[in-house]
């Protein structure tokens, strides 16, 4: 066993600032990269070491250059390195270059990496052990002509899915023949983008189902269990929006069936660190094995409210070499938490991204309300890099007061300077068949008729700025008699009758 003492953060934004709070309460120095896309991002004043990083001319972004990485780790003298979540975080290589250099990679193995992050490798590897999938093919699919014939063999409507990807990139669905060629076509070449690897693979598609992921820690030693699941279901071309836990879909009996399941899977690579195994369940309450993340997820932070427990701690105490703490039958969830991933997108526009400088932000400051977030006032959302601006998560001792709380913590967020998520999630807190937790994976494209929330109270909100500009230029607040620097405080009715009194 190894106590780390300097950690480089190998990523950005949110996540680096997650990474570096739990390092601080363990004692643990970390070293942050500073880029010049981002030279003055919230995440370098979590660091205790920031290194100095002149990329701006460089063919690849740093935090996904390896060798760049391993020199940055030599040259600061860290012992270890976080990925986060996305870059280089799932990269076999990257782990296997950390061991070479007797830096330790926080996170699994790099086989366990290799192994689950092929998606044709893992589905032999789960089909060896009986865990329950979709049909679909043994390995990649090299042509349109080959895909043809397994669609044929497995039947329509089927998904292509990239070999080497995640996070929705590399997938398109199939519903005839006539659709495989340009599909495939889309598929690959979105995965060679994506993945740097063009290889796909073939499944029959689920139609409407729930997304299911288990969240499991294993360690050094092969001890495995599973904290419970995550509800991933609202989501847009496969795209995760929001996430909460537990499921309303599941049941003590299902939950342990499919947590034992996930387990095994995860044991059949002799994997150790956070993990998440990844289920698709159907209407008559079949489950099917989709993959494995083998890294930190972005809603983590779900997880970590119901079950009191520290992934990011449990990492690096893993990777420390500790043995769990934390037996199966210690684990208990309790309450319901809900997260909304807050991005810099224009919802109108189809969820486009909308880069920019975010001028104003607030968030509320009240218990059962947390905020992961890397970004302040000042702070710019660039093109080069993801859209999230702040992850909303909100609990309640029940999915309904979960709900009912998110609903008021959304309406007390404020954010000026860029469109955002915000109107989405304020229309979903108030639809019936979201209240109801009956909704599929299928919901934003088929269940909805907007995508975001009108207020009633938007007109008076208008009209309140447009007041507000015209006093700042043509009157003092002291000839005016009103207080702008509360306007974004007040309710309706005062507004209203502040409006009116003017």
């Amino acid at each position: 066993m190894k106590k780390l003492k300097r950690i480089l953060i190998a990523n950005r934004g949110e996540i680096a600032v997650r990474i570096m709070r739990t390092a601080r309460k363990m004692g643990i120095e970390t070293v942050a990269v500073r880029t010049a896309v981002e030279p003055d991002a919230m995440y370098l004043s979590f660091a205790d070491i920031i290194h100095e990083e002149d990329d701006e001319m460089a063919e690849i972004p740093v935090f996904l250059d390896v060798e760049k990485l391993i020199s940055i780790a030599l040259k600061t003298k860290c012992d270890s390195v976080h990925p986060g979540y996305g870059f280089l975080a799932e990269n076999a290589w990257f782990a296997e270059k950390c061991r070479d250099n007797k830096i330790i990679f926080v996170g699994p193995s790099p086989d366990a990496i290799y192994k689950m992050g092929n998606k044709p490798v893992a589905r032999q590897i789960a089909m060896k052990h009986k865990i329950p999938m979709a049909m679909g093919t043994p390995g990649s699919v090299a042509s349109e002509d080959e895909a043809v014939r397994h669609a044929a063999r497995i039947g329509y409507p089927v998904i292509i899915k990239a070999a080497s990807g995640g996070g929705g990139r590399g997938m398109r669905i199939v519903r005839q023949e006539s659709e495989m060629e340009k599909m495939f076509i889309l598929a690959s070449r979105e995965a060679e983008k994506a993945f740097n690897d063009p290889s796909v693979f073939i499944e029959k598609y689920i139609e409407n189902p729930k997304h299911i992921e288990f969240q499991i820690l294993g360690d050094t030693l092969g001890n495995i269990i599973h904290l419970g699941e995550r509800e991933c279901s609202i989501q847009r071309k496969h795209q995760k929006l929001l996430e909460e836990a537990p499921s309303p879909a599941l049941d003590d009996e299902l939950r342990a069936k499919m947590g034992e399941t996930a387990v095994k899977i995860a044991r059949a690579v002799g994997y150790y660190s956070a993990g998440t195994v990844e289920f698709l369940l159907d209407s008559d309450r079949n489950f099917y094995f989709m993959e494995m993340n083998t890294r930190i997820q972005v809603e983590h932070p779900v997880t970590e409210m119901i079950t009191g427990i520290d992934l990011i701690e449990q990492q690096i105490r893993i990777a420390s070499g500790e043995e769990l703490s934390i037996r199966q039958e210690d684990v208990r969830l309790t309450g319901w938490a809900i997260e909304c991933r807050i991005n810099a997108e224009d919802v109108q526009a189809g969820f486009a991204p909308a880069p920019g400088r975010i001028e104003k932000i607030s968030f509320p400051d009240e218990p059962g309300v947390r905020v992961d977030t890397g970004v302040r006032a000042g702070s710019s959302i660039v093109a080069s890099y993801d859209s999230m601006i702040a992850k909303l998560i909100v609990t309640g001792k029940d999915r309904h007061e979960a709900v009912i709380n998110t609903k008021k913590a959304l309406d007390k967020v404020w954010i000026k300077g860029t469109k955002t998520t915000l109107p989405f999630f304020r229309m979903l807190m108030r639809n019936h068949v979201f209240q109801a937790g009956t909704f599929t994976t299928a919901f934003i494209e088929k269940d909805l008729e907007k995508y975001h929330n009108s207020s009633e109270y938007e007109e008076s909100i208008a009209a309140w700025i447009a007041t507000k500009l015209f006093v700042e230029e043509n009157l003092s607040e002291t000839k005016s008699g009103i207080n702008f620097e509360q306007g974004r405080e007040l309710t309706p009715w005062l507004l209203r009758k502040r409006l009116t009194q003017f």
